[in-house]
């Protein structure tokens, strides 16, 4: 068995030779070939141990179907002997399509479900490949494949993939001890092997400014966030009111939900509820606009809970609420709006077979975005996961109707960050940000693939948006750092299999 259409990079050949003798972390940047690294390493192990079997797990459907599609392309494996499995397929199907393929790419949930009803083994499989491994977290379906292919078949390779797997040590040892990971191969964009394939990328910032008329429905929102903050002192916070961020409120809610229930806790557990949806409503406003937050405060009202009865009902948040309705009247939405149409006219207008992926957190955010790039001209589509309504074969459809130019933009929330092969986008926008380094390393990786391309970060100044940024680019930076240690120094062989 060979490989095909493709002659393997220095590093993807450095990376192989590694996994050969031992289960891998591979750390690559975004479109610099990880499913490459799978296919060598497929190969020489099918080569190496005759009559054994590959089995590649990967979170989404459109992402089982491009990396089957990739393995078919790259190899002269022929291609009845490359299945793809997901749960579409019923179980007593699929307990007959194990037979006798040699690759089979699946959903971990899938394999995971099939392994339990025993209606497969992983005796003769000779490699499990585990595709965004960042996922691999105890009692995730990852894991309890890996610890079943261990048990069932203790010589076997396994080697693991991601742009990101965390950035803190101990999320990383926990992927590496959940994955029986021996050794740690990471690659950044200024590693000399690495350098040539990596195209340029110009990055923009655009500082947005909120409206005067915003700032104080903000005001009027954080004015009552802090008195209620205040209810805190008796549930023995050390820290000051003025410094209780989400997380910590979050950590309260949970040691309230294992406390005996008494008067004191149902009230804390109110409280907090109140602080969170506060919260959130604030974040609305500040990242996304007054559509988002009127729609958070409707969706309150169908809220059958103290908590949303006594947010509704204070006078600050009526002020507000009426406010951010006369002003929606009048045409005013978040100024990050006005800033992405003029981005937007001005890229097609030079290029009007220009590909632009914009991300956002939030569905309501991505059919606004929608609606107002339609209205002025710019073909555009969304993007979103099966549980914002979004089938995978309509992922699917709309991804190839992206790539084939039937739209400009793509209006997407992390179901677009995740793998999947959105051709060659000339832009990426952040419409918003997100603390996580996983999330933005992947969104990154959307542009600048096989050409140059370009990265606009919309940041509203004094919120959210500047406090993600810069979060999560100092989260990327320590993993970098973690993992190039690990490379560096031999991990202990896991002996002991986890318990789940």
């Amino acid at each position: 068995m060979n490989i095909k259409n493709f002659i393997p990079r220095v590093y993807q050949a450095s990376i192989l030779n590694t996994c050969k003798d031992k289960n891998t972390l591979v750390c690559i940047p975004t479109g610099l070939g990880k499913t490459k690294c799978a296919i060598l390493l497929a190969v020489f192990q099918l080569n190496k141990t005759p009559n054994t079997k590959v089995m590649v797990l990967t979170p989404t459907k459109p992402l089982a179907n491009q990396i089957c599609n990739e393995f078919k392309e790259c190899t002269n494996i022929n291609e009845e002997n490359i299945i793809l499995l997901t749960g579409a397929i019923s179980p007593k199907k699929r307990q007959k399509m194990y037979e006798n393929p040699l690759i089979i790419v699946a959903t971990p949930q899938t394999i995971n479900e099939d392994l339990q009803n025993s209606r497969i083994s992983l005796k003769n499989f000779s490699l499990l490949v585990i595709d965004e491994c960042h996922r691999s977290r105890e009692k995730f379906a990852n894991t309890k494949v890996a610890k079943l292919y261990m048990e069932q078949n203790p010589q076997g390779k396994i080697l693991a993939l991601t742009a990101s797997p965390g950035s803190t040590k101990a999320k990383i040892d926990e992927i590496c001890k959940n994955l029986f990971i021996d050794a740690v191969e990471i690659r950044t964009e200024n590693d000399e092997d690495v350098k040539e394939y990596i195209q340029n990328k110009e990055i923009t910032y655009i500082d947005i400014e909120l409206q005067e008329e915003l700032k104080y429905i903000h005001k009027l929102l954080k004015d009552f966030y802090k008195e209620k903050l205040q209810g805190l002192e008796n549930f023995n916070i050390s820290k000051p009111a003025s410094q209780i961020n989400k997380v910590d409120l979050l950590f309260l809610q949970k040691r309230l939900q294992f406390s005996p229930k008494r008067p004191s806790v149902f009230y804390g557990l109110s409280l907090v509820a109140q602080l969170l949806k506060l919260n959130f409503a604030m974040e609305m406003l500040e990242t996304q606009g007054l559509k988002a937050l009127d729609s958070f405060l409707n969706k309150l009202e169908n809220e059958d809970t103290r908590a949303a009865k006594i947010i509704l009902k204070n006078n600050n948040v009526i002020k507000a609420r009426n406010l951010c309705r006369q002003l929606m009247e009048k045409g005013f939405d978040h100024p990050k709006i006005n800033a992405l149409k003029e981005i937007i006219k001005n890229t097609v207008e030079k290029k009007q077979d220009s590909r632009i992926i914009i991300f956002t957190n939030y569905r309501n955010t991505v059919d606004n975005l929608l609606e107002i790039l339609n209205k002025i001209n710019i073909r555009t589509s969304r993007l979103v996961g099966q549980k914002e309504g979004l089938s995978q074969k309509n992922q699917i459809k709309v991804i190839e109707d992206f790539n084939n130019g039937k739209y400009n933009c793509l209006v997407a929330t992390s179901i677009a960050e995740e793998g999947i092969h959105i051709g060659e986008a000339d832009m990426a926008i952040f419409y918003d940000h997100t603390p996580s380094s996983i999330r933005r390393i992947q969104r990154v990786g959307r542009v600048g693939r096989l050409k140059p391309g370009k990265i606009i970060f919309m940041i509203t100044k004094g919120t959210r948006d500047q406090a993600y940024y810069w979060k999560s680019q100092k989260d990327e930076k320590r993993m970098k750092g973690i993992l190039t240690k690990m490379k560096e120094t031999p991990i202990q062989k896991q002996k002991i299999l986890p318990e789940f």
